[in-house]
């Protein structure tokens, strides 16, 4: 993994600080254009100092901090973010190293990978018979597909000469698998991951705000419903931040298992 020097990450936090400051710019900019219709950055700022004040408090089924709200939704996304990856990785590896299976499965995933979030909903409401499960279905049915395809790729790219090795060791299926094709495969995978948890990350607002009860995505609708635009602006910024963390951390694992090794 290539190392990252004081210099780089010192460089780094300034085009972030810069890029920032352009956001709050415009941010600004939108505002005053709409005579304060768009809360400003400093109105908003007021609100999420007090929605953090507290955010665990918990006064009924309505009335829940943000902090409250937001662990709700991060356990939603980790178990349909989880369960679609233990459906695509083992898919994506079957598509990537059969013809058969490539000729089997594609044709699946290029008809449900198109389908809207908002169409599975009812389908895991007929299942599920509860909204929660509905939400984690349909996380899992939407994430999976770029780890399915990244996988898939990966697998398909595996050089002859990798292939020929093991072929000349005699490695059974177990060893090939573990030896060559997985370590092999594993850049992809993770790149499809990385995409995936934010299609997840994505999709739970959807979710949530069909489903309604506790989370980010609902905090949003009730929000809307009580008119405060600064809450939901809170929240968008919230729903960013967090996509952002998700997105660093999936690019550090990426990094750590390159083959690019400069």
């Amino acid at each position: 993994m290539k190392s990252i020097s004081i210099k780089d990450i010192a460089i780094n936090t300034l085009y972030f600080l810069a890029s920032m400051t352009i956001l709050l710019g415009i941010w600004h900019l939108i505002s005053v254009i709409t005579k304060a219709e768009i809360p400003s950055p400093a109105s908003t700022w007021v609100v999420f100092k007090e929605l953090v004040a507290d955010p665990f408090y918990d006064y009924g089924p309505n009335d829940k901090g943000i902090g409250i709200q937001l662990l709700s939704s991060l356990g939603r996304v980790s178990t349909g973010f989880a369960l679609g990856s233990l459906i695509a990785i083992p898919m994506g590896l079957l598509m990537g190293s059969t013809k058969i299976g490539m000729k089997l499965l594609n044709p699946i995933v290029q008809i449900l990978r198109p389908v809207s979030p908002l169409a599975w909903f009812p389908l895991g409401l007929l299942a599920f018979k509860a909204s929660d499960g509905a939400t984690i279905f349909i996380i899992a049915i939407t994430s999976l597909w770029p780890t399915v395809i990244n996988t898939a790729f990966g697998v398909s790219s595996i050089p002859d000469d990798h292939k020929n090795v093991g072929k000349a060791f005699g490695f059974s299926k177990w060893k090939y698998l573990t030896k060559i094709m997985l370590p092999f495969a594993i850049p992809h995978i993770i790149t499809g991951l990385r995409l995936s948890i934010g299609i997840a990350w994505v999709v739970i607002v959807a979710g949530e705000m069909l489903s309604g009860g506790v989370g980010i995505g609902f905090f949003v609708w009730d929000s809307w419903n009580g008119l405060s635009l600064e809450r939901i602006l809170v929240a968008i910024l919230i729903i960013g931040t967090v996509g952002l963390l998700f997105d660093k951390a999936f690019n550090g694992l990426q990094n750590a298992f390159s083959w690019d090794k400069k």
